[in-house]
């Protein structure tokens, strides 16, 4: 028989609908011969499941939901909510505890690294990498004089909320009177704020996932091009305004050594599953220094997606990386 997948989408972030386009593109990307997927859409404190036009409340005590007068069961959740609480290791807990298998890595590294502020300071323990300078301000609690976070970091500089993703909250700022409604608007996202030091260069990501052999494998590198806005942002995202190159336009050396430092960091960390890490590269081509920008655990999954296009651009075909994936936690 066919293995059950419930493909989790949705979340209480402003990604709540990115989520669910992810969710979309990997249905479509998966093996319909050995898989049978239903969307779960999780707002709040409840999930229900889509089953043809109808709409079923899943009972969160086991993750079953009554289909005909008859309990259904999923074997695998696959993880694709952009934000919490499928990015910070809170689902992660919940399938811990009922025994579910799941596509991501484990409640600490989740947790780890949707906290961008506490993920850099950990990451700085190894001297290899390289990360920007950046002050956390929380919500509630005296913050530092905007002159003293400028004399620190310097203009332009970066705030973002410390937990989130796809850009929503980021501002570029470039004035000492941008950074108050700045760290506002960021707050409007997360209770903490991450304010970061300008890196100048260019903006690669590179995709990796662990394969069955326990070996981690890296994509092709993406290379990121804006145009017409400040930085890689929503609307360079999602609405057109970049240009994404796969492969990178980067000397072999360097993406070797990018691909290196991502197989590396997958390893330390613990990570399974797909994971996709930003990069800023600054210095002289081919001898460039490799700056850290961001981990994500669960990256964009649309066809127009870095992780699909990267696939395309590599040897293997997109459904046979999710039945690693799935396969790796069944086995």
């Amino acid at each position: 028989m066919k293995k059950q997948i419930a493909i989790i989408a949705g979340g209480d972030s402003s990604e709540h609908d990115v989520s669910l386009r992810s969710a979309g593109g990997i249905m479509s990307f998966m093996d319909a011969e050995k898989y049978d997927c239903h969307i779960v859409e999780q707002l709040g404190r409840e999930m229900s499941v889509v089953v043809g036009d109808e709409r079923i409340p899943m009972d969160l005590n086991d993750f079953s939901y009554m289909l005909n007068g008859e309990k259904k069961r999923f074997d695998f959740a696959y993880i694709t909510i952009h934000g919490t609480p499928g990015e910070n290791g809170i689902l992660q807990g919940y399938f811990d505890l009922i025994g579910m298998p799941y596509s991501t890595s484990d409640v600490l590294v989740e947790s780890l690294t949707f906290n961008k502020f506490a993920l850099n300071n950990f990451l700085r323990s190894f001297p290899e990498l390289h990360l920007s300078d950046s002050v956390m301000v929380r919500k509630g609690m005296e913050r530092p004089a905007d002159e003293a976070i400028v004399e620190r970091l310097g203009l332009p500089c970066f705030v973002k909320p410390n937990a989130g993703g796809s850009s929503f909250g980021v501002t570029k700022v470039k004035t000492l009177e941008e950074l108050t409604p700045a760290i506002d608007k960021a707050m409007d996202e997360s209770d903490e704020v991450m304010i970061e030091k300008l890196l100048v260069g260019t903006e690669i990501t590179c995709g990796c996932f662990r394969r069955l052999s326990g070996e981690p494998y890296t994509f092709p590198i993406t290379e990121v091009v804006v145009k017409g806005v400040e930085f890689f942002d929503y609307e360079a995202k999602y609405e057109g305004k970049s240009d994404e190159i796969t492969p990178a336009r980067i000397a072999p050396e360097t993406a070797a050594r990018v691909s290196d430092m991502t197989k590396y960091i997958y390893n330390m960390m613990g990570c399974y599953g797909i994971i996709r890490i930003d990069y800023i590269l600054s210095g002289e081509k081919g001898k460039e220094q490799i700056n850290l920008l961001e981990i994500n655990t669960t990256p964009g999954m649309t066809p127009a997606s870095f992780i699909p296009q990267q696939v395309r651009a590599s040897e293997l075909e997109i459904k046979d990386v999710l039945s690693e994936i799935i396969e790796g936690r069944l086995c």
